[in-house]
């Protein structure tokens, strides 16, 4: 497999790539993370106009009431886990880290509802570090469709893909695949016939180009 020709033409494909999160501070990027697991981005853009707006400030999420914080990002799914989280990292960035989102891996999960892939995204996004690739589930299906990964793991893909992919494109790289899986290379109906990968790819064959 090529990785510097799927590289080009994902970036061909994609020229300027970047979340679809809306935020405007370090906090407000973490807390949109955090309420993105198993949830549409869509929808916590949605969720986090009301959010953002009643909460200003990293102390104002460790003062708020749970309840109150529940019924704003509802519809996000898993409620009760994301709100004890939020004000759980939002209680440990004040004390432990100024009111700041660190910029290490190894401090970011320490933080109540932040995981590696968590981590990943935010270093990446907000401070521009690429120390591992942030591995949803797109990111996992088309790594294995285009034979970059056996694994299903998402810690064993992200090792698999650490091996492969350059450092500085594991930001893009990952932004880049979400955005492929959403528009072309969708779990269940993946549009072969129009992928610029499809004559590189090894799983286009197997959906039938």
């Amino acid at each position: 497999m090529n990785i510097k020709e799927i590289l080009l033409r994902l970036e061909e494909k994609y020229p300027t790539i970047e979340t679809a999160l809306n935020y405007t501070t370090d906090f407000e990027l973490l807390f949109a993370v955090i309420l993105s697991a198993q949830c549409t981005d869509k929808r916590v853009n949605i969720v986090t106009r009301d959010l953002f707006a009643k909460y200003k400030t990293v102390e104002d999420y460790a003062d708020a009431d749970i309840e109150e914080l529940k019924k704003i990002i509802y519809s996000t799914g898993f409620y009760n886990n994301k709100a004890k989280n939020i004000i759980g990292a939002a209680k440990m960035l004040e004390e432990k880290f100024d009111s700041k989102v660190p910029d290490t891996i190894e401090n970011l999960i320490m933080l109540p509802g932040v995981a590696r892939k968590t981590a990943n995204v935010v270093l990446s996004i907000w401070h521009g570090k690429n120390e591992g690739i942030a591995v949803d589930t797109h990111v996992k299906r088309i790594s294995k469709r285009l034979g970059l990964t056996e694994e299903t793991d998402p810690k064993k893909v992200e090792k698999d893909l650490l091996k492969k992919i350059p450092k500085e494109k594991l930001g893009e790289f990952s932004l880049r695949l979400v955005e492929f899986g959403r528009d072309t290379c969708k779990a269940k109906k993946p549009d072969c016939e129009n992928c610029v990968l499809n004559d590189i790819c090894p799983g286009a064959f197997k959906f039938g180009k």
